[in-house]
């Protein structure tokens, strides 16, 4: 019942004690796939004292100086956030977030960002989804241990759901595309833009930005991805005069 191809990644933390406690709440419901991305302190004894028993999850927590590398071979990313955007992103409520997850096939993400700023926008670029928990509007900061744990507890619910339908099955057909491979998408996609002319990089106008939300909501796999890349490879060996 347990999800060994989800990754929780927590995005630059800064206090060691929610390292402690995600790692703690991730244990509670099974999960112990913890990557930690360029955080302020760890190890850290802080950190320990809040696992409380979840100890062997920091251990074998996966450190990373970038995103990027956190991210690789994932086909599925989801990223929390609170704040509203000037370009809205496929949004998901915590439940259908975890259904989500516990459905897909191969590896995945999840992404907890900073204490006081969340995940910014290049960092939700990379994700195809993002998912917000709902708060008392009068009250809306949660901590990031507190996130941790209500996305879990989802996520622990749905993964035994999905098992005891019979519903806890690979996807079929052709694997989604990797973040690696989106990435090098993307930026094939900005060159041959740039070449044509149809994108000027002093005054871009969020293109990009809207061009990468199309294709996560599209969630691409492989074949499509190759497909794309070869239209791109034409377009520069024949350009339009």
């Amino acid at each position: 019942m347990y999800l060994n191809n989800l990754r929780i990644v927590l995005v630059h933390p800064t206090h060691p004690g929610n390292i402690g406690g995600a790692a703690r709440a991730m244990k509670n419901m099974g999960l112990t796939n913890l990557h930690l991305v360029a955080p302020s302190r760890f190890p850290d004894p802080e950190a320990s004292a809040r696992a409380a028993g979840a100890e062997d999850v920091l251990a074998a927590a996966c450190m990373h100086p970038s995103l990027d590398q956190a991210l690789e071979s994932c086909s599925l990313v989801i990223g929390t956030s609170a704040r509203a955007r000037s370009i809205s992103w496929p949004s998901l409520d915590p439940r259908t977030c975890a259904e989500k997850l516990a459905a897909h096939g191969t590896s995945s993400a999840l992404l907890f960002g900073r204490e006081r700023m969340g995940l910014t926008n290049a960092e939700l670029d990379r994700c195809h989804y993002v998912v917000s928990i709902p708060t008392n509007p009068d009250f809306p900061s949660l901590n990031l241990a507190g996130a941790v744990q209500i996305m879990v507890y989802e996520i622990f619910l749905a993964t035994a759901k999905a098992v005891f339908a019979g519903k806890a099955t690979a996807l079929a057909g052709q694997p989604l595309a990797n973040h690696e491979d989106l990435q090098k998408f993307y930026q094939h996609l900005e060159q041959v833009l740039i070449q044509i002319a149809f994108l000027d990089p002093a005054n871009p106008r969020k293109l990009m930005r809207r061009l990468i939300r199309l294709f996560n909501r599209a969630e691409l796999d492989q074949n499509e991805l190759n497909i794309l890349r070869g239209i791109l490879t034409a377009v520069q060996q024949h350009p339009t005069k």
